[in-house]
């Protein structure tokens, strides 16, 4: 081999300055043919639809028309900021607690998301106003969290709550039969005493007067012995649609430790005065920050509660995050900036039927230890003090730098500052409850460790990037939130065509009634490169209706980097 031949062979085969018009040509037809059979594959699907005879024939001619055009496609721009949501760090939470997590949201198939902030709600439920973190020796965070899921309707959220809440009312059980011999003691003891000061009061009064006195004093006595009886109140753990009044005076009954816990968000309708025609946010903004609070009490003075500890955990639909947006006072008065959120993505549609159910041993394992850790710290009536270790101060120190900048004006969270002056005191708490969770027996005699402050701070990542996605919902006007939707079913059915009347039939709703309210967001997802309309068909002179526009999409919204609501290959193929 070699020679004149060899030589000859090498200049025909490697492209070369003299020849890069006949290799242009070659790549050009490969990507007329690559064209060509995108264009099959889009015919077959839109074939394969169901749609319409006369469009699909329309749109077949505009379809073959399209491709001789060239148009190229520019990358989409993001509708909105915070759009590719992390998953929930379910591995950072301690093993009893993430293995229950992780069980739950494949029996259920929902999104961990959902079972790993109630599971925080629950932990909070144990701790809150049990224990407080104390940072650099002069800054302590109670352990009580405000955690609101937001998903669609059909989404389980019941299912999962009764899993991961069930061991607290089951914990409430326990304490109740706890306490009834004490009530029962205190209730004779009340009686007692409250006979003993009307007696002496009887006999005050029927004195003469050289022993008036001398009675008056002993029934003054007696009366403030019979004043001084408490009763304990039966121990309640969890609420459900509590008016804020209500909050009040269980907070105030239950040592200042309640939990508001329920799979709908009707709380937040109550709250801005669904009854009564007033918001009332106090009792929420001060029992997340431990403030004192006032009880006022028909029948006796009113009450101080030095450490309210509020837990919320909700989840919630859509709809009501962009309500409460508008709620008065929700934003203003600093409601929203103390809640976690996470927007996870919806499996509806994509759930694997015959799930595996929770194992026993997890089931039970997360039932001990909860119980415990409720139980365990119930009697506490001063909060435990966690301090942090020198290396975990120094964590703590690192996040407050990190953050500082964000929160300038037009910095990442600039448009957030109110929540985001919260982060890293919420990042604090979840350490907490990691630490307690944990050391189930002695983590309120030991200090935070600085790894469980980094366990804590992607949980704060990853809420901090919902956040952002749910505060830009709640301002989003309707034409980019039908523009998600539509996006998201896009998505979904990985359409690459489709008919403005096919689309109207698939996502139509409470906001999309007609087909004319998908123009808007049409315009939004043209206008942000997601999709192009092709060139309408001319109008058939044999009459009847004219064709259904058709939409073309920008190909990168099928390709992860670029999606707005990924729904993740394993969920397609499951």
């Amino acid at each position: 081999m070699g020679g004149a031949p060899y030589l000859h062979t090498l200049i025909s085969e490697v492209p070369s300055v003299a020849s890069a018009g006949y290799y242009a040509d070659i790549v050009a037809g490969h990507a007329r043919r690559r064209d060509v059979s995108e264009l099959g594959l889009r015919l077959t699907q839109l074939a394969d639809s169901g749609t319409d005879t006369a469009d699909l024939l329309a749109t077949s001619r505009a379809l073959l028309d399209d491709t001789g055009t060239g148009a190229e496609w520019a990358p989409p721009i993001p509708l909105g900021t915070g759009r590719h949501l992390p998953a929930f760090p379910a591995h950072v939470l301690p093993g009893w607690v993430a293995d229950m997590v992780r069980a739950v949201a494949e029996f259920t198939q929902t999104p961990v998301d959902l079972a790993g902030s109630i599971a925080l709600a629950a932990l909070s439920t144990a701790a809150g106003g049990r224990a407080e973190v104390e940072v650099r020796g002069s800054w302590r965070e109670p352990t009580n969290l405000f955690t609101v899921v937001v998903l669609p309707p059909g989404s389980r959220k019941s299912a999962v709550f009764a899993a991961i809440t069930g061991p607290l009312l089951a914990a409430e059980s326990a304490l109740v039969e706890r306490t009834k011999p004490a009530i029962v003691e205190a209730e004779l003891a009340a009686r007692v005493a409250g006979k003993a000061a009307d007696k002496a009061a009887h006999a005050a009064a029927n004195a003469d007067a050289s022993a008036r006195d001398t009675l008056l004093a002993e029934a003054s006595a007696a009366a403030m012995q019979a004043e001084a009886v408490t009763v304990p109140s039966l121990p309640q753990l969890v609420a459900d649609d509590v008016t804020s009044e209500a909050a009040a005076q269980l907070l105030a009954d239950q040592g200042g430790r309640l939990a508001v816990l329920s799979p709908e968000g009707g709380i937040f309708a109550t709250i801005a005065g669904r009854y009564s025609g007033t918001p009332n946010l106090e009792v929420f903004l001060k029992g997340h920050a431990g403030d004192m609070m006032r009880v006022g009490r028909l029948s006796r003075e009113s009450q101080h509660v030095a450490k309210p500890a509020l837990t919320l955990g909700l989840a919630v639909q859509p709809d009501v995050l962009r309500d409460i947006a508008s709620m008065p006072g929700f934003r203003g008065l600093g409601l929203l900036a103390r809640i976690l959120f996470a927007l996870p993505e919806n499996t509806v549609g994509f759930r694997r039927i015959g799930a595996d159910p929770v194992p026993a041993d997890v089931a039970e394992a997360y039932r001990d230890n909860l119980g415990a850790l409720v139980l365990t710290l119930a009697g506490w009536t001063d909060p435990a003090v966690l301090p942090l270790t020198e290396d975990a101060n120094a964590r703590v120190l690192d996040i407050e730098r990190a953050v500082e900048p964000r929160l300038a004006p037009g910095g990442a969270w600039g448009h957030v500052v109110d929540w985001g002056s919260k982060y890293t005191g919420a990042v604090v708490r979840m350490a907490g409850l990691i630490h307690l969770a944990e050391h189930l027996r002695d983590g309120w005699g030991k200090p935070v460790e600085a790894e469980t402050i980094d366990r804590a701070a992607q949980l704060g990542d990853y809420y901090a990037a919902h956040a952002l996605a749910a505060f830009d919902d709640m301002g989003a006007d309707q034409a980019t939130r039908n523009a998600r939707h539509v996006l998201a079913w896009i998505e979904r059915t990985g359409s690459t065509t489709f008919t403005k009347r096919d689309l109207y039939r698939a996502t139509k709703s409470a906001t999309i009634r007609a087909v004319a309210d998908l123009e808007p967001a049409l315009a939004v997802l043209d206008a942000h490169g997601y999709l192009r309309q092709i060139d309408p068909p001319a109008r058939p002179r044999t009459g009847g209706r004219p064709p259904s526009p058709t939409f073309l999409v920008n190909p990168d919204v099928h390709r992860p980097a670029a999606t707005v609501h990924p729904i993740r290959d394993a969920r397609r193929t499951a």
